[in-house]
Protein backbone atom coordinates (compact mmCIF):
# COMPACT_ATOMS: atom_id res chain seq x y z
CA UNK A 1 0.00 0.00 0.00
CA UNK A 2 1.19 3.99 -0.46
CA UNK A 3 1.02 6.11 2.02
CA UNK A 4 -1.73 8.61 1.68
CA UNK A 5 0.32 11.28 4.16
CA UNK A 6 3.94 11.07 2.95
CA UNK A 7 3.55 8.60 -0.25
CA UNK A 8 5.92 5.62 0.87
CA UNK A 9 5.30 1.94 -0.42
CA UNK A 10 4.48 0.31 3.06
CA UNK A 11 3.73 -3.59 3.29
CA UNK A 12 -0.09 -3.76 3.44
CA UNK A 13 0.17 -6.22 6.24
CA UNK A 14 1.60 -3.43 8.30
CA UNK A 15 -1.01 -1.18 8.94
CA UNK A 16 1.17 1.32 9.55
CA UNK A 17 3.65 3.61 7.18
CA UNK A 18 7.07 2.69 7.94
CA UNK A 19 8.02 6.22 7.15
CA UNK A 20 5.55 8.62 9.03
CA UNK A 21 3.83 6.02 11.11
CA UNK A 22 0.18 7.35 9.93
CA UNK A 23 -2.40 4.64 9.54
CA UNK A 24 -2.65 2.98 5.81
CA UNK A 25 -5.53 4.08 3.78
CA UNK A 26 -6.65 6.68 5.99
CA UNK A 27 -6.12 10.34 4.11
CA UNK A 28 -3.63 13.01 5.45
CA UNK A 29 -5.48 14.44 9.00
CA UNK A 30 -8.04 11.93 8.92
CA UNK A 31 -8.31 9.73 11.69
CA UNK A 32 -9.32 6.28 11.36
CA UNK A 33 -12.57 5.10 12.77
CA UNK A 34 -13.17 2.94 15.65
CA UNK A 35 -12.99 -0.74 14.64
CA UNK A 36 -16.69 -2.72 14.80
CA UNK A 37 -17.94 -3.98 18.38
CA UNK A 38 -15.88 -6.88 19.52
CA UNK A 39 -12.77 -6.05 17.39
CA UNK A 40 -9.56 -4.29 18.54
CA UNK A 41 -9.30 -0.59 17.79
CA UNK A 42 -6.62 0.35 15.59
CA UNK A 43 -3.88 2.69 17.72
CA UNK A 44 -3.92 5.97 15.99
CA UNK A 45 0.39 6.55 16.62
CA UNK A 46 2.37 3.26 16.57
CA UNK A 47 4.21 2.96 19.98
CA UNK A 48 7.73 2.86 18.31
CA UNK A 49 6.48 6.72 16.48
CA UNK A 50 7.05 8.52 20.09
CA UNK A 51 10.28 6.59 21.57
CA UNK A 52 13.07 9.42 20.24
CA UNK A 53 13.32 12.48 22.86
CA UNK A 54 12.95 16.03 21.18
CA UNK A 55 16.62 17.05 20.42
CA UNK A 56 16.64 20.16 23.28
CA UNK A 57 15.65 17.49 26.05
CA UNK A 58 18.53 14.90 25.00
CA UNK A 59 20.69 17.87 24.91
CA UNK A 60 20.03 18.80 28.37
CA UNK A 61 20.31 14.84 29.59
CA UNK A 62 23.68 14.23 28.16
CA UNK A 63 24.68 15.99 31.11
CA UNK A 64 22.59 14.92 33.85
CA UNK A 65 24.96 11.68 34.61
CA UNK A 66 28.62 13.50 32.56
CA UNK A 67 30.79 10.81 31.50
CA UNK A 68 28.15 8.04 31.24
CA UNK A 69 25.12 9.77 29.94
CA UNK A 70 27.45 11.52 27.47
CA UNK A 71 28.41 8.51 25.49
CA UNK A 72 25.11 7.06 25.73
CA UNK A 73 23.97 9.57 23.50
CA UNK A 74 26.80 10.09 21.45
CA UNK A 75 26.26 6.39 20.06
CA UNK A 76 22.17 5.88 20.64
CA UNK A 77 21.07 5.67 17.54
CA UNK A 78 18.48 7.99 16.83
CA UNK A 79 20.42 11.18 18.22
CA UNK A 80 24.39 9.97 17.21
CA UNK A 81 23.37 12.19 14.08
CA UNK A 82 21.92 15.17 15.49
CA UNK A 83 24.45 17.83 15.64
CA UNK A 84 22.85 19.56 18.56
CA UNK A 85 22.92 16.33 20.91
CA UNK A 86 26.39 15.52 19.59
CA UNK A 87 27.87 18.74 20.35
CA UNK A 88 26.30 18.75 23.60
CA UNK A 89 27.12 14.82 24.69
CA UNK A 90 30.79 15.88 23.48
CA UNK A 91 30.66 19.00 26.03
CA UNK A 92 29.63 17.03 28.77
CA UNK A 93 32.35 14.04 28.27
CA UNK A 94 35.00 16.89 28.20
CA UNK A 95 33.50 18.80 31.17
CA UNK A 96 33.06 15.02 33.01
CA UNK A 97 36.95 14.61 32.54
CA UNK A 98 38.34 18.12 33.48
CA UNK A 99 36.47 17.63 36.93
CA UNK A 100 37.79 14.27 37.23
CA UNK A 101 41.34 16.02 36.51
CA UNK A 102 40.78 19.09 38.58
CA UNK A 103 39.79 16.42 41.23
CA UNK A 104 42.91 14.43 41.02
CA UNK A 105 44.95 17.36 41.01
CA UNK A 106 44.09 18.91 43.70
CA UNK A 107 44.33 15.39 45.63
CA UNK A 108 48.33 15.18 44.65
CA UNK A 109 48.51 18.82 45.92
CA UNK A 110 46.72 17.48 49.45
CA UNK A 111 49.34 14.86 49.15
CA UNK A 112 52.05 16.80 49.08
CA UNK A 113 51.11 19.81 51.38
CA UNK A 114 51.90 19.75 55.45
CA UNK A 115 49.28 19.01 57.15
CA UNK A 116 48.06 22.72 58.13
CA UNK A 117 47.00 23.28 54.26
CA UNK A 118 44.84 20.36 54.43
CA UNK A 119 41.57 22.61 55.15
CA UNK A 120 42.72 25.38 52.65
CA UNK A 121 42.76 22.35 49.80
CA UNK A 122 39.89 21.08 50.89
CA UNK A 123 37.96 24.36 50.92
CA UNK A 124 39.34 24.81 47.07
CA UNK A 125 37.89 21.30 46.41
CA UNK A 126 34.76 22.27 47.52
CA UNK A 127 34.60 25.09 45.71
CA UNK A 128 35.70 23.51 42.51
CA UNK A 129 32.81 20.81 42.87
CA UNK A 130 29.94 23.23 43.48
CA UNK A 131 31.71 25.52 40.52
CA UNK A 132 31.64 22.30 38.18
CA UNK A 133 28.14 21.32 39.44
CA UNK A 134 26.84 24.82 38.93
CA UNK A 135 27.94 25.27 35.46
CA UNK A 136 26.52 21.32 34.61
CA UNK A 137 23.13 22.74 35.68
CA UNK A 138 23.55 26.18 33.80
CA UNK A 139 24.38 24.04 30.54
CA UNK A 140 21.68 21.67 30.79
CA UNK A 141 19.59 24.69 31.23
CA UNK A 142 21.07 26.61 27.74
CA UNK A 143 20.72 22.98 26.24
CA UNK A 144 16.75 22.83 26.99
CA UNK A 145 16.22 26.19 26.00
CA UNK A 146 17.95 25.37 22.53
CA UNK A 147 20.88 27.42 22.75
CA UNK A 148 24.51 26.08 22.11
CA UNK A 149 26.54 27.53 24.89
CA UNK A 150 30.00 26.52 24.30
CA UNK A 151 32.06 26.26 27.45
CA UNK A 152 35.09 28.71 26.58
CA UNK A 153 37.63 25.49 26.03
CA UNK A 154 35.85 22.89 26.13
CA UNK A 155 33.30 24.41 23.86
CA UNK A 156 35.46 24.79 21.14
CA UNK A 157 37.25 21.14 21.67
CA UNK A 158 32.93 19.48 21.29
CA UNK A 159 32.25 21.62 18.67
CA UNK A 160 35.21 20.73 16.40
CA UNK A 161 34.40 17.02 17.00
CA UNK A 162 30.57 17.59 16.42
Amino acid sequence: MVCNHCGTQSPSDKGFCSNCGKALGTPAGVMPQPAASGAAAVPATPVSASSSLQPNIAGALCYLAGLISGIFFLVAEPYKHDRFVRFHALQSIFLSVAWIVVYFALGILTSLLPLAMWRLVGAMSSLASLGFFLLVLFTMYKAYSNERFKVPVIGDLAEKQA
